[in-house]
């Protein structure tokens, strides 16, 4: 299998701000629909996920300052929109490259969270000083 050239930026900005395959699917799905007001039971259906799981990626998405909520009185509801020209154009380029390589990037994202994962278990054993 041909390895993909990711960017050096796109590489850092996965590893460091997409922590799971969920949160980068409703970021581009939000993306796709900027417009559309999403609450936690429309994503979760089209993210074929539970409610509350939905709900937690958009506060993610939120505190990551890449959607807003909803302006007015909407309770719980949320929209694209990234905090900065730079993370929208990064946001964008990584979309393009997702579509192009799919399986290269959610192997960089498991990539990560296997990397955290050991780093937390390592945290855990038991060492001999």
């Amino acid at each position: 299998m041909e390895k993909v050239p990711f960017p050096e930026d796109l590489r850092r900005f996965v590893l460091t701000s997409i922590p799971s395959v969920p949160f980068l699917e409703a970021l581009l799905l939000l993306r796709a629909n900027p417009a559309q007001q999403w609450h936690a039971d429309t994503l979760a259906r089209r993210l074929y996920v539970r409610e509350r799981t939905a709900q937690g990626l958009l506060e993610d998405l939120c505190r990551a300052n890449m959607v807003v909520p909803c302006p007015g009185p909407q309770q719980e509801c949320y929209q694209y929109g990234p905090a900065s020209p730079e993370l929208r154009a990064r946001i964008d380029a990584l979309a393009d490259l997702y579509a192009r390589h799919l399986v290269e990037v959610t192997h960089l994202i498991h990539s990560s969270l296997d990397r955290k994962a050991q780093q937390f278990a390592d945290a855990f054993k038991l060492r001999k000083d």
